[in-house]
């Protein structure tokens, strides 16, 4: 399957997964605790991520979240990949996988 049909599927599957009433985390993230962690991922002017956001990437499946990297859904999204994956950093997480 050609790249683009494959980032046209992921990204239908999350938005049957947002929209679903009952599906309602990504990686072991509700997709509200997600958006905690938004101001921190989007340019021009990112923020430190909060104390809510790094609740959520403690919790979260790591490995799971790494696999959306390349995913032209998160730069639709207004998300900075650059900027999600240092998150587990900025939060103090050792244990992070390497994506």
């Amino acid at each position: 399957m050609e790249a683009t049909k494959k980032a046209a599927l992921v990204s239908l599957l999350l938005v049957l997964l947002i929209h679903s009433s009952d599906a309602q985390t990504i990686c072991k993230v509700t997709v509200e605790g997600l958006m905690s962690c938004r101001s921190a991922v989007t340019q021009p002017k990112p923020t430190p991520p909060s104390a809510a956001c790094c609740t959520v990437i403690k919790n979260a499946d790591l490995k799971c979240l790494c696999s959306y990297k390349n995913s032209s859904l998160l730069p639709s999204l207004g998300i900075d990949p650059k900027l999600a994956l240092q998150l587990p950093s900025k939060c103090n997480i050792s244990n992070a996988p390497k994506c």
